[in-house]
């Protein structure tokens, strides 16, 4: 199993703004503890989302030397895809691709067929610059704003993007809406007939239903999962505000019982979750 530690997806709505040197201090931690893969910060505006403008700040200073950990940052358009690429830093970028229309304007301020046309020039960039893109494909298992959703409209998109060089995806329960029956087909359907392909899940839940989630999604092939300590943040949208990110604790926990083996030190883990406990009070 890949654990994606998600840190921006945790405090990106926040308030108030955590002091960058704290952000810095707990993410060095997070490098520590040697997660595959952690969601560090974006590239967008800092008008839309204040509490990550300080990402470019916090790149140049982060501690990697020695570390296995790829930096994965968010961006929304080519300007920030263009910002994140100046850093040799940053190994990853991820793109929100919602395939609910409502979702894609509030998020990006794009049709869907426009961010497809964003993501063909990102795509040119990350080849150019040699960085991985990542397609989240964000209200992956329903919307609450009635747009169509069907498992096959993800395969669609799926085939879509796949054509212009993205390798890895990670299916997004944005609302936390994701039933277990879907969970499977998806990625029982995906895994197989994309072997080329790496598909991860991002699940936001509610504290007593994320076993389901996860368990339906392993079953089905899926080896990369996406948390938060504590499972703090989530999707605002979600309207309930019991929904936030799939705790990366009850990840560890999972994959302990899968027989699984972490790559992670689970006393650095310890002290970053009192570490974050203590800058979000």
């Amino acid at each position: 199993m890949k654990l994606i530690e998600c840190p921006r997806d945790a405090w990106q709505g926040f308030h108030p703004f955590i002091p960058s040197e704290i952000k810095l201090e707990y993410l060095n931690q997070l490098i520590r503890v040697g997660f595959e893969t952690i969601d560090f910060g974006s590239f967008v505006s800092p008008k839309a989302m204040p509490q990550m403008q300080d990402t470019a700040w916090i790149t140049e200073r982060l501690e990697l030397t020695g570390s296995n950990t790829s930096l994965l940052a968010i961006v929304a358009n080519e300007r920030g895809a263009t910002d994140a690429c100046a850093f040799e830093q940053i190994g990853q970028l991820g793109y929100p691709f919602s395939i609910s229309e409502t979702f894609q304007m509030r998020n990006t301020q794009a049709t869907v067929e426009e961010s497809f046309e964003r993501v063909k020039r990102i795509a040119d960039l990350c080849q150019k610059h040699r960085k991985e893109l990542v397609i989240y494909i964000s209200m992956g298992f329903g919307n609450p704003y009635g747009d169509p959703w069907a498992p096959e409209i993800v395969m669609e998109w799926v085939e879509k993007l796949s054509k212009l060089g993205t390798s890895t995806f990670s299916l997004a329960d944005t609302v936390g809406v994701a039933q277990p029956s879907d969970i499977g087909w998806l990625f029982t359907a995906l895994i197989p007939h994309y072997p080329e392909l790496e598909f991860g899940a991002h699940f936001h839940t509610r504290p007593d239903d994320w076993r389901p989630k996860i368990q339906a999604a392993y079953d089905a092939g899926c080896r990369r999962f996406d948390g938060a300590l504590l499972g703090y943040g989530g999707c605002p949208m979600a309207q309930d505000d019991l929904v936030g990110n799939m705790p990366t604790e009850r990840l560890v926990d999972f994959a302990r019982e899968q027989r699984e083996l972490l790559c992670i030190d689970t006393g650095e883990l310890q002290k970053a979750r009192i570490m974050f406990q203590q800058i979000v009070g």
